[in-house]
């Protein structure tokens, strides 16, 4: 039994411009155990796109170089698309910011949950796979699952739509969930809800999670580790738990930058890149 879920050594990832390849992942190496990753960054650090090219979906223009993309023991860069195609959904599942752009608008909820079966070759009758969708309608704490199933995309919630998409993901019973902002488009009230519940079916799953927002109190609240971004470089790493103890000026600017509610500012800190060029 291999000791790290996943090893990825060295990825960078380039975009054609007019003045040659722009390298927007530089370098970014990380391990993972069936634990709490979170990588944490601003807009355009390149957290996202680290996300997807685990999963191998870097599209043309864009390029991918890696040294090492190994999951449970599995070089992901020797398979083929087909053998991709395999691993996710299957084995590697993601969810994205936005449900709306997620879920099919002409699909019923229970016939998409269904389909994620279905692809990664899951054969049941029709009245074992409605059951199987109901429980894992239940389990992502969806109130009346039978109903729910019958709905189509645009007559549910932002918060359900992401409730939606989770079980979707999950019901294949995958050994690492990436999650990518899922938060983001939903209301303050749900973030929360939502959250906890990816946290309550990793532990109880025993799955791996990487957990990617520009929100670096919520990511410490919710993972073992953290990696911070910054200019498609991880700059620092660290226990969630000592998180105050940070060092570099980015992580350190980024946690003074946090408004807090017992505390009166004129103005909120700015960012000093001066402190890190070169990084």
């Amino acid at each position: 039994m291999t000791e790290h879920l996943l090893e990825l050594e060295n990825l960078r990832v380039s975009f054609p411009t007019r003045d040659g390849p722009a390298e927007v992942v530089s370098g970014v190496s990380l391990t993972l155990g069936r634990e709490r990753l979170g990588i944490v960054g601003e807009s355009g650090s390149g957290k996202s796109l680290t996300g997807r090219a685990i999963l191998r979906l870097v599209r043309p223009p864009g390029k991918m170089s890696v040294e090492r993309l190994v999951f449970a023991g599995q070089d992901l860069m020797a398979l083929g698309e087909r053998g991709m195609r395999a691993i996710r959904g299957a084995r590697i599942s993601m969810v994205m910011q936005d449900p709306k752009f997620s879920l099919n608008p002409v699909m019923t909820v229970g016939e998409q949950i269904a389909e994620a079966l279905r692809v990664h070759g899951a054969r049941l009758s029709r009245q074992a796979m409605r059951r199987r969708v109901v429980s894992m309608l239940e389990q992502v704490r969806i109130n009346d699952p039978e109903r729910v199933a019958g709905f189509y995309p645009h007559e549910v919630s932002g918060g359900m739509g992401q409730r939606i998409m989770i079980a979707m993901m999950l019901i294949p019973e995958p050994d690492l969930l990436i999650a990518d902002e899922p938060t983001s488009a939903l209301d303050v009230s749900v973030q929360a809800q939502v959250l906890d519940l990816i946290d309550d079916l990793i532990a109880r799953n025993g799955m791996g999670l990487i957990l990617i927002s520009h929100d670096l109190e919520l990511v410490a609240r919710y993972c073992d580790r953290i990696i911070v971004m910054n200019a498609g470089r991880i700059v620092e790493e660290c226990p969630a738990d000592r998180l105050g103890e940070a060092t570099h000026p980015y992580t350190r600017g980024l946690i003074d930058a946090v408004p807090r509610m017992n505390e009166t500012r004129e103005e909120l800190p700015v960012l000093d890149r001066s402190a890190w060029s070169g990084t």
